[in-house]
């Protein structure tokens, strides 16, 4: 028979045959008040896991709506806990309680492990980055002014946020080279991308991720790919050596050598990709032109302009 020792506990009084008794305890609740110091989980944090279906009371009451939960319930509270504090969403904890199997379960554990090294990997790189900017002092940087005529090339050009930007641009130049490689055409140099204002100042813009090709390569729209008149444009240029997360500090720098000279014009940056992670790894290896646009830098006749002491050399020169 069932015996009551206070509320939320109850205990099955077993009599055998021969005599005698022994008492199994049955189950006990808690309000949602203890539970939640037994789980270090708040009160607000247990009842949102409810309302997603997360982690639900054994019992509602009815007429009141406090919540009682089962001492069972502990651990899985606590695995809970131990995932939120890895940072793992809610929607991929709900699925590791919910997996059918240990291999379900440790695919999704995996693939979180996996998330959090790569953002450990980002922290470092970041704080490595601050390091440099406070203890180093900056250096002069090498600025080169080249005038680009009208290239053709095969493109991409779609809005991109700043947010989604990266695996974008991966997407953007898989597609390009494949597109390509199946057409048996060779790049006729780097490839590059055009960054609009409208990235940097609203986080959206239409960005143009471009290869360059042979004038007769004859190759039509494919997929987002399609031919492109890359434009002609009076550029500054320097060359990035590094982590594309160090990218901003040469911008920086270009920019404010490109500003004290008063020679910046309204026009997209431009990237050309000298050497990326699909050359090398390693990342002290990877070199990007960065290219400001900038009002013409010497008169069509080729007499030199202001900061171009000297005669010109093939179109361009460089300045320290």
């Amino acid at each position: 028979m069932n015996v009551s020792a206070g509320p939320g506990l109850c205990f099955v009084l077993d009599i055998p045959v021969a005599g005698g008794s022994t008492i199994e305890r049955m189950d006990v609740l808690v309000t949602i008040g203890d539970f939640s110091r037994m789980t270090h989980l708040s009160v607000k944090a247990l009842r949102h896991y409810h309302d997603v279906g997360l982690l639900e009371p054994a019992q509602v009451d009815g007429a009141s709506g406090y919540r009682l939960y089962d001492a069972s319930q502990v651990p899985v509270a606590q695995v809970i806990r131990r995932f939120r504090d890895m940072g793992m969403p809610l929607e991929e904890v709900k699925a590791v309680l919910d997996a059918p199997d240990v291999g379900s379960r440790n695919e999704v554990v995996v693939a979180h492990l996996e998330r959090m090294e790569s953002q450990l990997s980002q922290t470092q790189s970041t704080v490595a980055s601050l390091r440099a900017l406070l203890e180093r002092p900056t250096t002069p940087i090498a600025v080169e002014y080249r005038s680009v005529p009208v290239t053709p090339t095969l493109a991409i050009t779609e809005p991109v946020t700043m947010e989604g930007l990266e695996d974008w641009w991966v997407g953007a130049f898989e597609e390009l080279y494949r597109v390509l490689a199946a057409a048996g055409v060779e790049p006729a140099g780097p490839g590059g991308a055009l960054y609009p204002n409208e990235l940097f100042e609203l986080e959206e813009g239409d960005v143009t991720a471009f290869v360059p090709v042979p004038v007769a390569a004859g190759i039509g729209p494919t997929g987002r790919a399609a031919p492109f008149d890359l434009p002609a444009a009076e550029l500054a240029i320097t060359v990035h050596e590094g982590s594309f997360h160090e990218l901003d500090r040469t911008y920086g720098l270009l920019g404010t050598y490109v500003a004290e000279r008063e020679l910046g014009v309204e026009g997209p940056i431009r990237e050309n990709y000298l050497v990326t992670f699909t050359h090398t790894e390693d990342e002290s290896k990877h070199r990007i032109e960065v290219c400001w646009p900038v009002f013409q830098t010497r008169p069509a006749d080729g007499t030199p302009t202001v900061d171009s002491p000297g005669p010109p050399s093939a179109g361009r020169r460089q300045d320290s």
